[in-house]
Protein backbone atom coordinates (compact mmCIF):
# COMPACT_ATOMS: atom_id res chain seq x y z
CA UNK A 1 0.00 0.00 0.00
CA UNK A 2 2.83 2.38 0.85
CA UNK A 3 4.54 1.78 -2.51
CA UNK A 4 1.28 2.48 -4.36
CA UNK A 5 0.84 5.67 -2.34
CA UNK A 6 4.37 6.86 -3.10
CA UNK A 7 3.92 6.12 -6.81
CA UNK A 8 0.63 8.00 -7.02
CA UNK A 9 2.09 10.95 -5.15
CA UNK A 10 5.02 11.19 -7.54
CA UNK A 11 2.69 11.15 -10.54
CA UNK A 12 0.43 13.70 -8.88
CA UNK A 13 3.32 16.08 -8.21
CA UNK A 14 4.59 15.63 -11.79
CA UNK A 15 1.11 16.54 -12.99
CA UNK A 16 1.19 19.76 -10.95
CA UNK A 17 4.61 20.69 -12.30
CA UNK A 18 3.54 20.10 -15.91
CA UNK A 19 0.33 22.11 -15.62
CA UNK A 20 1.67 24.82 -13.35
CA UNK A 21 -1.43 24.83 -11.18
CA UNK A 22 -3.59 22.61 -9.03
CA UNK A 23 -6.88 21.45 -10.48
CA UNK A 24 -8.45 21.09 -7.02
CA UNK A 25 -8.90 23.54 -4.10
CA UNK A 26 -7.88 20.84 -1.64
CA UNK A 27 -4.52 20.86 0.23
CA UNK A 28 -1.35 19.34 -1.19
CA UNK A 29 -1.67 15.53 -1.12
CA UNK A 30 -0.21 13.37 1.61
CA UNK A 31 -0.53 9.61 2.18
CA UNK A 32 -3.58 10.40 4.31
CA UNK A 33 -5.37 12.40 1.60
CA UNK A 34 -4.20 11.02 -1.74
CA UNK A 35 -7.30 8.80 -2.03
CA UNK A 36 -9.49 11.87 -1.80
CA UNK A 37 -7.34 13.84 -4.21
CA UNK A 38 -7.95 11.30 -6.97
CA UNK A 39 -11.27 12.98 -7.77
CA UNK A 40 -9.86 15.90 -9.77
CA UNK A 41 -10.94 15.47 -13.36
CA UNK A 42 -7.65 15.80 -15.26
CA UNK A 43 -5.60 13.60 -12.92
CA UNK A 44 -8.37 11.12 -12.27
CA UNK A 45 -9.25 10.54 -15.91
CA UNK A 46 -5.66 9.58 -16.70
CA UNK A 47 -4.86 7.59 -13.56
CA UNK A 48 -7.89 5.78 -12.15
CA UNK A 49 -7.94 3.13 -14.87
CA UNK A 50 -4.42 2.17 -13.77
CA UNK A 51 -4.82 2.77 -10.04
CA UNK A 52 -8.06 0.88 -9.37
CA UNK A 53 -6.75 -2.63 -10.13
CA UNK A 54 -3.62 -1.94 -8.02
CA UNK A 55 -5.71 -0.60 -5.17
CA UNK A 56 -8.14 -3.50 -5.29
CA UNK A 57 -5.23 -5.95 -5.12
CA UNK A 58 -3.62 -4.12 -2.20
CA UNK A 59 -6.90 -4.04 -0.31
CA UNK A 60 -7.23 -7.80 -0.33
CA UNK A 61 -4.77 -7.72 2.56
CA UNK A 62 -6.21 -4.60 4.18
CA UNK A 63 -9.71 -6.08 4.25
CA UNK A 64 -8.47 -9.04 6.31
CA UNK A 65 -7.18 -6.73 9.03
CA UNK A 66 -10.45 -4.74 9.12
CA UNK A 67 -12.45 -8.00 9.39
CA UNK A 68 -14.72 -6.79 6.60
CA UNK A 69 -13.85 -8.78 3.46
CA UNK A 70 -14.57 -7.17 0.14
CA UNK A 71 -17.52 -8.62 -1.71
CA UNK A 72 -17.36 -8.98 -5.48
CA UNK A 73 -18.96 -6.56 -7.90
CA UNK A 74 -20.32 -3.09 -7.22
CA UNK A 75 -20.07 -3.42 -3.43
CA UNK A 76 -16.31 -3.82 -3.61
CA UNK A 77 -16.00 -0.80 -5.90
CA UNK A 78 -18.16 1.26 -3.59
CA UNK A 79 -16.26 0.43 -0.40
CA UNK A 80 -12.70 0.83 -1.61
CA UNK A 81 -12.36 4.59 -0.90
CA UNK A 82 -13.16 4.18 2.81
CA UNK A 83 -10.80 1.23 3.18
CA UNK A 84 -8.03 2.88 1.20
CA UNK A 85 -8.31 6.09 3.20
CA UNK A 86 -8.14 4.07 6.42
CA UNK A 87 -5.06 2.26 5.14
CA UNK A 88 -3.34 5.53 4.22
CA UNK A 89 -4.18 7.06 7.60
CA UNK A 90 -2.80 3.99 9.37
CA UNK A 91 0.34 4.22 7.26
CA UNK A 92 0.78 7.89 8.11
CA UNK A 93 0.27 7.34 11.84
CA UNK A 94 2.80 4.50 11.92
CA UNK A 95 5.54 6.34 10.04
CA UNK A 96 4.91 6.43 6.32
CA UNK A 97 8.38 7.76 5.61
CA UNK A 98 9.80 4.24 5.83
CA UNK A 99 8.98 1.63 3.25
CA UNK A 100 9.96 -1.33 5.39
CA UNK A 101 9.83 -0.48 9.07
CA UNK A 102 6.07 0.01 9.44
CA UNK A 103 4.84 -3.53 8.83
CA UNK A 104 3.36 -5.41 11.76
CA UNK A 105 3.69 -8.86 10.26
CA UNK A 106 7.40 -9.58 10.37
CA UNK A 107 10.80 -8.40 9.23
CA UNK A 108 10.04 -9.08 5.60
CA UNK A 109 7.51 -6.22 5.50
CA UNK A 110 4.86 -8.42 3.88
CA UNK A 111 1.43 -9.48 5.07
CA UNK A 112 -1.59 -7.61 6.43
CA UNK A 113 -1.18 -4.21 8.02
CA UNK A 114 -2.77 -3.60 11.44
CA UNK A 115 -5.67 -1.25 10.74
CA UNK A 116 -6.66 -0.61 14.37
CA UNK A 117 -4.91 2.77 14.36
CA UNK A 118 -6.92 4.17 11.46
CA UNK A 119 -8.18 7.63 12.28
CA UNK A 120 -11.95 8.12 12.27
CA UNK A 121 -12.68 11.81 12.51
CA UNK A 122 -15.98 12.71 14.21
CA UNK A 123 -17.86 15.45 12.43
CA UNK A 124 -21.40 16.72 12.76
CA UNK A 125 -23.94 15.62 10.20
CA UNK A 126 -25.95 18.64 9.02
CA UNK A 127 -29.12 19.19 11.07
CA UNK A 128 -28.27 16.21 13.23
CA UNK A 129 -27.34 16.44 16.89
CA UNK A 130 -25.27 13.27 16.60
CA UNK A 131 -21.94 12.70 14.90
CA UNK A 132 -20.74 10.69 11.96
CA UNK A 133 -17.59 8.58 12.15
CA UNK A 134 -17.49 7.74 8.46
CA UNK A 135 -14.11 8.12 6.76
CA UNK A 136 -14.90 10.07 3.59
CA UNK A 137 -12.14 10.28 0.96
CA UNK A 138 -12.92 13.74 -0.40
CA UNK A 139 -14.22 15.49 2.72
CA UNK A 140 -11.09 17.61 2.98
CA UNK A 141 -11.87 20.96 1.35
CA UNK A 142 -10.06 23.80 3.09
CA UNK A 143 -12.07 26.37 5.03
CA UNK A 144 -10.07 29.03 3.16
CA UNK A 145 -12.81 29.08 0.54
CA UNK A 146 -11.81 32.55 -0.64
CA UNK A 147 -8.70 30.94 -2.17
CA UNK A 148 -10.74 28.58 -4.33
CA UNK A 149 -10.81 29.50 -8.00
CA UNK A 150 -12.51 28.16 -11.09
CA UNK A 151 -10.33 27.55 -14.11
CA UNK A 152 -12.34 30.03 -16.13
CA UNK A 153 -12.83 33.34 -14.36
CA UNK A 154 -16.25 34.89 -14.61
CA UNK A 155 -17.91 37.96 -13.13
CA UNK A 156 -14.70 38.94 -11.32
CA UNK A 157 -15.94 41.96 -9.36
CA UNK A 158 -13.85 43.57 -6.62
CA UNK A 159 -14.42 44.83 -3.12
CA UNK A 160 -14.24 48.61 -2.78
CA UNK A 161 -14.53 48.74 1.01
CA UNK A 162 -17.21 50.02 3.35
CA UNK A 163 -16.89 53.64 2.22
CA UNK A 164 -19.98 54.78 0.29
CA UNK A 165 -21.49 51.28 0.61
CA UNK A 166 -25.03 52.62 1.01
CA UNK A 167 -24.70 54.73 -2.11
CA UNK A 168 -23.21 51.84 -4.11
CA UNK A 169 -26.07 49.55 -3.14
CA UNK A 170 -28.97 51.91 -3.73
CA UNK A 171 -31.50 51.15 -6.45
CA UNK A 172 -32.51 47.81 -7.93
CA UNK A 173 -30.17 45.01 -8.91
CA UNK A 174 -32.57 43.74 -11.57
CA UNK A 175 -31.23 45.87 -14.44
CA UNK A 176 -27.68 44.66 -13.76
CA UNK A 177 -28.86 41.04 -13.62
CA UNK A 178 -30.74 41.28 -16.92
CA UNK A 179 -27.75 42.91 -18.59
CA UNK A 180 -25.47 40.10 -17.41
CA UNK A 181 -27.93 37.46 -18.58
CA UNK A 182 -28.01 39.01 -22.05
CA UNK A 183 -24.22 38.94 -22.25
CA UNK A 184 -23.77 35.46 -20.75
CA UNK A 185 -23.29 32.80 -23.43
CA UNK A 186 -24.33 29.98 -21.09
CA UNK A 187 -27.60 31.67 -20.15
CA UNK A 188 -28.34 32.33 -23.79
CA UNK A 189 -27.61 28.72 -24.73
CA UNK A 190 -29.94 27.48 -21.98
CA UNK A 191 -32.66 29.87 -23.10
CA UNK A 192 -32.35 28.66 -26.70
CA UNK A 193 -32.57 25.01 -25.67
CA UNK A 194 -35.59 25.78 -23.50
CA UNK A 195 -37.37 27.43 -26.44
CA UNK A 196 -36.54 24.57 -28.78
CA UNK A 197 -37.19 21.57 -26.51
CA UNK A 198 -39.42 22.76 -23.70
CA UNK A 199 -38.90 22.25 -19.96
CA UNK A 200 -40.14 18.66 -19.81
CA UNK A 201 -37.75 17.41 -22.49
CA UNK A 202 -34.83 19.28 -20.92
CA UNK A 203 -35.60 17.73 -17.53
CA UNK A 204 -35.77 14.25 -19.05
CA UNK A 205 -32.45 14.78 -20.86
CA UNK A 206 -30.87 15.92 -17.59
CA UNK A 207 -32.08 12.75 -15.83
CA UNK A 208 -30.70 10.58 -18.65
CA UNK A 209 -27.30 12.28 -18.39
CA UNK A 210 -27.07 11.56 -14.67
CA UNK A 211 -28.23 7.96 -15.03
CA UNK A 212 -25.81 7.39 -17.92
CA UNK A 213 -22.97 8.70 -15.77
CA UNK A 214 -23.83 6.25 -12.97
CA UNK A 215 -24.11 3.37 -15.45
CA UNK A 216 -20.65 4.15 -16.83
CA UNK A 217 -19.32 4.17 -13.26
CA UNK A 218 -20.90 0.78 -12.56
CA UNK A 219 -23.08 2.26 -9.82
CA UNK A 220 -26.76 1.33 -9.44
CA UNK A 221 -29.49 3.95 -9.31
CA UNK A 222 -30.07 5.60 -5.95
CA UNK A 223 -33.10 3.54 -4.89
CA UNK A 224 -31.32 0.25 -5.64
CA UNK A 225 -28.14 1.61 -4.00
CA UNK A 226 -30.00 2.27 -0.73
CA UNK A 227 -32.09 -0.91 -0.88
CA UNK A 228 -28.92 -3.04 -1.09
CA UNK A 229 -27.84 -1.56 2.24
CA UNK A 230 -31.31 -1.49 3.83
CA UNK A 231 -31.17 2.30 4.08
CA UNK A 232 -34.34 3.40 2.29
CA UNK A 233 -35.65 6.64 3.87
CA UNK A 234 -38.96 6.34 5.72
CA UNK A 235 -41.42 9.21 5.87
CA UNK A 236 -42.42 10.53 9.28
CA UNK A 237 -45.18 13.02 10.08
CA UNK A 238 -43.95 16.22 8.44
CA UNK A 239 -42.39 18.76 10.79
CA UNK A 240 -41.27 21.19 8.08
CA UNK A 241 -43.74 22.73 5.62
CA UNK A 242 -41.70 24.40 2.89
CA UNK A 243 -43.33 26.82 0.47
CA UNK A 244 -41.64 27.83 -2.77
CA UNK A 245 -43.87 30.80 -3.44
CA UNK A 246 -42.35 31.88 -6.77
CA UNK A 247 -39.37 31.75 -9.10
CA UNK A 248 -39.05 35.51 -9.63
CA UNK A 249 -35.72 36.81 -8.33
CA UNK A 250 -33.51 39.87 -8.67
CA UNK A 251 -30.51 37.56 -9.21
CA UNK A 252 -29.64 34.72 -11.61
CA UNK A 253 -27.06 32.60 -9.78
CA UNK A 254 -24.92 30.02 -11.59
CA UNK A 255 -25.74 27.23 -9.15
CA UNK A 256 -29.48 27.93 -8.78
CA UNK A 257 -31.37 24.63 -8.76
CA UNK A 258 -34.73 26.36 -9.43
CA UNK A 259 -33.31 28.51 -12.27
CA UNK A 260 -34.69 31.74 -10.82
CA UNK A 261 -34.18 35.13 -12.47
CA UNK A 262 -35.99 38.41 -13.14
CA UNK A 263 -37.46 36.71 -16.24
CA UNK A 264 -39.33 34.07 -14.26
CA UNK A 265 -42.91 35.17 -13.58
CA UNK A 266 -44.31 32.08 -11.80
CA UNK A 267 -45.87 33.26 -8.53
CA UNK A 268 -48.12 31.71 -5.87
CA UNK A 269 -51.59 33.27 -5.83
CA UNK A 270 -53.65 34.27 -2.78
CA UNK A 271 -55.97 31.25 -2.84
CA UNK A 272 -53.06 28.80 -2.81
CA UNK A 273 -51.24 30.78 -0.11
CA UNK A 274 -54.23 30.87 2.23
CA UNK A 275 -54.92 27.18 1.63
CA UNK A 276 -51.38 26.50 2.86
CA UNK A 277 -52.25 28.35 6.09
CA UNK A 278 -55.33 26.12 6.55
CA UNK A 279 -53.17 23.01 6.19
CA UNK A 280 -50.76 24.37 8.80
CA UNK A 281 -53.68 24.93 11.17
CA UNK A 282 -54.80 21.33 10.67
CA UNK A 283 -51.30 19.83 11.08
CA UNK A 284 -50.04 19.87 14.67
CA UNK A 285 -46.89 17.99 13.64
CA UNK A 286 -45.67 21.05 11.70
CA UNK A 287 -43.00 22.89 13.71
CA UNK A 288 -41.44 25.00 10.96
CA UNK A 289 -42.75 27.05 8.03
CA UNK A 290 -39.87 27.43 5.55
CA UNK A 291 -40.49 30.08 2.87
CA UNK A 292 -38.27 30.04 -0.21
CA UNK A 293 -38.18 31.06 -3.88
CA UNK A 294 -36.77 32.78 -6.05
CA UNK A 295 -36.57 35.77 -3.82
CA UNK A 296 -39.67 34.98 -1.73
CA UNK A 297 -39.90 38.51 -0.31
CA UNK A 298 -40.59 39.86 -3.81
CA UNK A 299 -43.79 37.81 -4.06
CA UNK A 300 -47.01 39.63 -3.14
CA UNK A 301 -48.04 36.75 -0.87
CA UNK A 302 -44.88 36.73 1.28
CA UNK A 303 -46.01 39.18 3.96
CA UNK A 304 -49.61 37.91 4.09
CA UNK A 305 -48.28 34.35 4.58
CA UNK A 306 -45.97 35.44 7.41
CA UNK A 307 -48.71 37.45 9.12
CA UNK A 308 -51.35 34.71 8.76
CA UNK A 309 -49.02 31.93 9.92
CA UNK A 310 -47.88 33.97 12.94
CA UNK A 311 -51.49 34.56 13.93
CA UNK A 312 -52.73 31.01 13.28
CA UNK A 313 -49.76 29.16 14.79
CA UNK A 314 -47.69 31.42 17.04
CA UNK A 315 -45.83 28.31 18.23
CA UNK A 316 -44.15 27.51 14.88
CA UNK A 317 -40.83 28.86 13.63
CA UNK A 318 -40.94 30.76 10.35
CA UNK A 319 -37.82 30.77 8.15
CA UNK A 320 -37.14 33.23 5.33
CA UNK A 321 -34.62 31.94 2.76
CA UNK A 322 -33.14 35.32 1.91
CA UNK A 323 -30.62 36.21 -0.80
CA UNK A 324 -29.66 39.40 1.15
CA UNK A 325 -29.65 41.65 -1.93
CA UNK A 326 -33.45 41.92 -1.76
CA UNK A 327 -33.03 44.09 1.34
CA UNK A 328 -31.77 46.89 -0.92
CA UNK A 329 -34.53 46.56 -3.52
CA UNK A 330 -36.90 49.56 -3.76
CA UNK A 331 -40.04 48.86 -1.74
CA UNK A 332 -38.33 46.40 0.58
CA UNK A 333 -36.31 48.81 2.71
CA UNK A 334 -38.45 48.00 5.78
CA UNK A 335 -38.03 44.25 5.40
CA UNK A 336 -35.66 43.80 8.41
CA UNK A 337 -38.17 45.48 10.70
CA UNK A 338 -41.04 43.36 9.32
CA UNK A 339 -39.08 40.15 9.81
CA UNK A 340 -38.06 41.17 13.33
CA UNK A 341 -41.64 42.02 14.29
CA UNK A 342 -42.76 38.46 13.47
CA UNK A 343 -39.61 36.79 14.85
CA UNK A 344 -38.82 35.29 11.43
CA UNK A 345 -35.56 33.35 11.32
CA UNK A 346 -33.40 34.45 8.40
CA UNK A 347 -31.36 31.88 6.47
CA UNK A 348 -29.20 33.96 4.15
CA UNK A 349 -27.13 32.78 1.18
CA UNK A 350 -23.47 33.82 1.24
CA UNK A 351 -21.24 31.42 -0.71
CA UNK A 352 -18.01 33.09 0.39
CA UNK A 353 -16.59 35.91 2.50
CA UNK A 354 -14.71 37.36 -0.49
CA UNK A 355 -16.13 39.70 -3.11
CA UNK A 356 -14.56 37.95 -6.09
CA UNK A 357 -16.03 34.52 -5.38
CA UNK A 358 -19.50 35.82 -4.47
CA UNK A 359 -19.72 37.99 -7.59
CA UNK A 360 -18.43 35.13 -9.74
CA UNK A 361 -21.20 32.82 -8.60
CA UNK A 362 -24.06 35.22 -8.01
CA UNK A 363 -23.52 38.25 -10.23
CA UNK A 364 -21.62 41.52 -10.30
CA UNK A 365 -22.20 43.87 -7.32
CA UNK A 366 -23.92 41.12 -5.33
CA UNK A 367 -21.23 41.07 -2.64
CA UNK A 368 -21.65 44.78 -1.87
CA UNK A 369 -25.39 44.35 -1.51
CA UNK A 370 -25.00 41.18 0.55
CA UNK A 371 -22.73 42.92 3.04
CA UNK A 372 -25.08 45.88 3.23
CA UNK A 373 -27.97 43.49 3.79
CA UNK A 374 -26.15 41.77 6.65
CA UNK A 375 -25.34 45.12 8.23
CA UNK A 376 -29.03 46.11 8.07
CA UNK A 377 -30.06 42.82 9.68
CA UNK A 378 -27.51 43.31 12.46
CA UNK A 379 -28.85 46.81 13.03
CA UNK A 380 -32.33 45.31 13.45
CA UNK A 381 -30.95 42.92 16.08
CA UNK A 382 -30.45 39.85 13.90
CA UNK A 383 -27.47 37.69 14.83
CA UNK A 384 -26.84 39.73 17.97
CA UNK A 385 -26.47 37.63 21.12
CA UNK A 386 -29.50 37.81 23.40
CA UNK A 387 -31.79 39.44 20.82
CA UNK A 388 -33.82 36.31 20.08
CA UNK A 389 -33.51 37.12 16.36
CA UNK A 390 -31.61 34.43 14.49
CA UNK A 391 -29.48 35.00 11.42
CA UNK A 392 -27.97 31.93 9.77
CA UNK A 393 -25.74 31.83 6.70
CA UNK A 394 -25.73 29.16 4.00
CA UNK A 395 -22.59 28.16 2.09
CA UNK A 396 -22.45 26.17 -1.12
CA UNK A 397 -19.23 25.42 -3.04
CA UNK A 398 -18.06 27.51 -5.96
CA UNK A 399 -17.55 24.45 -8.14
CA UNK A 400 -17.62 20.67 -8.33
CA UNK A 401 -16.27 19.77 -4.90
CA UNK A 402 -17.65 19.05 -1.45
CA UNK A 403 -18.06 21.82 1.12
CA UNK A 404 -15.54 22.06 3.96
CA UNK A 405 -16.42 20.75 7.44
CA UNK A 406 -19.31 22.85 8.70
CA UNK A 407 -18.01 23.72 12.18
CA UNK A 408 -14.56 24.77 10.96
CA UNK A 409 -16.00 26.84 8.12
CA UNK A 410 -18.42 28.55 10.50
CA UNK A 411 -15.51 29.62 12.69
CA UNK A 412 -13.69 30.98 9.62
CA UNK A 413 -16.77 32.91 8.46
CA UNK A 414 -17.28 34.41 11.91
CA UNK A 415 -13.65 35.53 12.03
CA UNK A 416 -13.62 37.04 8.54
CA UNK A 417 -17.01 38.80 8.70
CA UNK A 418 -16.49 40.23 12.17
CA UNK A 419 -12.93 41.41 11.55
CA UNK A 420 -13.52 42.92 8.10
CA UNK A 421 -17.13 44.14 8.29
CA UNK A 422 -18.22 44.02 11.93
CA UNK A 423 -20.93 41.48 11.02
CA UNK A 424 -22.33 38.91 13.46
CA UNK A 425 -24.46 35.84 12.77
CA UNK A 426 -25.61 32.70 14.59
CA UNK A 427 -24.91 29.53 12.60
CA UNK A 428 -23.58 28.54 9.20
CA UNK A 429 -24.90 25.58 7.20
CA UNK A 430 -23.04 23.95 4.32
CA UNK A 431 -24.93 22.67 1.28
CA UNK A 432 -23.63 20.37 -1.43
CA UNK A 433 -24.39 21.59 -4.93
CA UNK A 434 -27.10 19.37 -6.39
CA UNK A 435 -26.43 18.03 -9.92
CA UNK A 436 -29.66 19.43 -11.36
CA UNK A 437 -30.74 22.35 -13.54
CA UNK A 438 -28.14 25.14 -13.99
CA UNK A 439 -25.41 23.35 -12.06
CA UNK A 440 -26.02 20.12 -13.99
CA UNK A 441 -25.78 22.06 -17.27
CA UNK A 442 -22.57 23.69 -16.02
CA UNK A 443 -21.04 20.27 -15.27
CA UNK A 444 -22.24 18.65 -18.49
CA UNK A 445 -20.80 21.38 -20.72
CA UNK A 446 -17.44 21.14 -18.94
CA UNK A 447 -17.43 17.34 -19.27
CA UNK A 448 -17.44 17.00 -15.46
CA UNK A 449 -20.87 15.50 -14.72
CA UNK A 450 -19.56 11.92 -14.55
CA UNK A 451 -16.68 12.95 -12.28
CA UNK A 452 -19.04 14.88 -10.01
CA UNK A 453 -21.44 11.95 -9.71
CA UNK A 454 -18.43 9.75 -8.91
CA UNK A 455 -17.39 12.24 -6.22
CA UNK A 456 -20.85 12.09 -4.63
CA UNK A 457 -20.98 8.29 -4.73
CA UNK A 458 -17.47 7.87 -3.33
CA UNK A 459 -18.40 10.09 -0.42
CA UNK A 460 -21.77 8.48 0.30
CA UNK A 461 -22.36 8.64 4.05
CA UNK A 462 -24.98 6.23 5.42
CA UNK A 463 -25.27 8.35 8.57
CA UNK A 464 -27.07 11.03 6.54
CA UNK A 465 -29.98 8.85 5.47
CA UNK A 466 -31.83 9.14 8.78
CA UNK A 467 -32.03 12.93 8.54
CA UNK A 468 -32.78 13.45 4.85
CA UNK A 469 -35.23 16.29 4.30
CA UNK A 470 -37.65 13.97 2.52
CA UNK A 471 -38.24 12.07 5.76
CA UNK A 472 -39.81 15.00 7.65
CA UNK A 473 -40.51 17.73 5.06
CA UNK A 474 -43.21 18.48 2.52
CA UNK A 475 -42.56 21.03 -0.19
CA UNK A 476 -45.28 23.07 -1.92
CA UNK A 477 -44.64 24.63 -5.32
CA UNK A 478 -45.90 28.03 -6.42
CA UNK A 479 -48.86 26.29 -8.12
CA UNK A 480 -49.84 24.29 -5.01
CA UNK A 481 -48.42 20.89 -6.05
CA UNK A 482 -46.74 18.93 -3.28
CA UNK A 483 -43.32 17.28 -3.38
CA UNK A 484 -40.76 15.75 -1.02
CA UNK A 485 -38.32 18.62 -1.43
CA UNK A 486 -37.43 21.65 -3.54
CA UNK A 487 -35.12 19.53 -5.71
CA UNK A 488 -37.87 17.04 -6.56
CA UNK A 489 -40.16 19.96 -7.34
CA UNK A 490 -37.82 21.15 -10.08
CA UNK A 491 -37.64 17.62 -11.52
CA UNK A 492 -41.45 17.25 -11.29
CA UNK A 493 -41.35 14.17 -9.06
CA UNK A 494 -44.89 14.69 -7.73
CA UNK A 495 -46.46 12.89 -4.82
CA UNK A 496 -49.80 11.18 -5.42
CA UNK A 497 -53.09 12.59 -4.26
CA UNK A 498 -54.60 10.61 -1.35
CA UNK A 499 -57.02 7.94 -2.56
CA UNK A 500 -56.39 8.78 -6.23
CA UNK A 501 -53.36 7.18 -7.85
CA UNK A 502 -54.03 9.00 -11.13
CA UNK A 503 -53.85 12.50 -9.64
CA UNK A 504 -50.94 14.47 -8.20
CA UNK A 505 -51.07 15.78 -4.66
CA UNK A 506 -51.68 19.49 -4.15
CA UNK A 507 -52.86 21.70 -1.32
CA UNK A 508 -56.48 21.32 -2.44
CA UNK A 509 -56.44 17.51 -2.27
CA UNK A 510 -55.27 17.20 1.36
CA UNK A 511 -56.58 18.48 4.67
CA UNK A 512 -53.40 18.00 6.67
CA UNK A 513 -49.86 16.74 6.10
CA UNK A 514 -50.86 13.50 7.81
CA UNK A 515 -52.75 12.57 4.62
CA UNK A 516 -49.43 11.90 2.84
CA UNK A 517 -47.49 10.14 5.60
CA UNK A 518 -48.03 6.67 4.09
CA UNK A 519 -46.29 7.53 0.80
CA UNK A 520 -42.65 6.60 0.38
CA UNK A 521 -40.28 9.44 -0.57
CA UNK A 522 -39.54 9.80 -4.28
CA UNK A 523 -35.81 9.32 -4.96
CA UNK A 524 -33.63 9.46 -8.06
CA UNK A 525 -29.97 9.80 -9.04
CA UNK A 526 -29.70 13.44 -7.91
CA UNK A 527 -30.29 12.29 -4.31
CA UNK A 528 -26.64 11.27 -4.05
CA UNK A 529 -26.09 15.00 -3.46
CA UNK A 530 -27.98 14.86 -0.16
CA UNK A 531 -26.02 11.85 1.13
CA UNK A 532 -22.47 12.92 0.23
CA UNK A 533 -20.10 14.12 2.92
CA UNK A 534 -21.99 15.36 5.95
CA UNK A 535 -25.26 15.73 4.07
CA UNK A 536 -27.12 18.58 2.45
CA UNK A 537 -30.44 18.44 4.26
Amino acid sequence: THRITTYLLSLRESHYCSTGSRASPNPAPTPATVAGSLHTSRFRSSMMRVARPCIAHALEGASVATKAPLRPGVDAMRTYPVRLQAAFQSTASSGSGSSSGSSSSGASGSGSRDMSTAVRKKVKVNKNAGTSTMVLPDYNTSVNVADIKLTKAKRPGSWKGLDDLKQRTSGSLIADTLKEMEGDAEFQLNAKRLRELGQKKLTMQEKKNRRRALTELGVPQFREFLAEQNLMPKRKPAEVFQLNIGLYCNQACNHCHVESSPKRKEMMDEATAMRCIEIIKNSPSIKTLDITGGAPEMNDQFRPIVEAASAARPDIEIIDRCNLTVLAEPGHEDLPEFLAKHKVRVAASLPCYSAKNVNMQRGNNVFDRSIQGLIKLNEAGYGVEGSGLYLDLVYNPLGAFLPPPQEALQAKYKEELLENFGIEFNDLFTMTNMPIKRFADFLYRRGELKDYMDLLVRNFNPDTTETLMCTNTLNVGWDGRIFDCDFNQQLELDLQAPNDADAVADVFTIESVQDLVSQAPMVDSHCFGCTAGMGSS
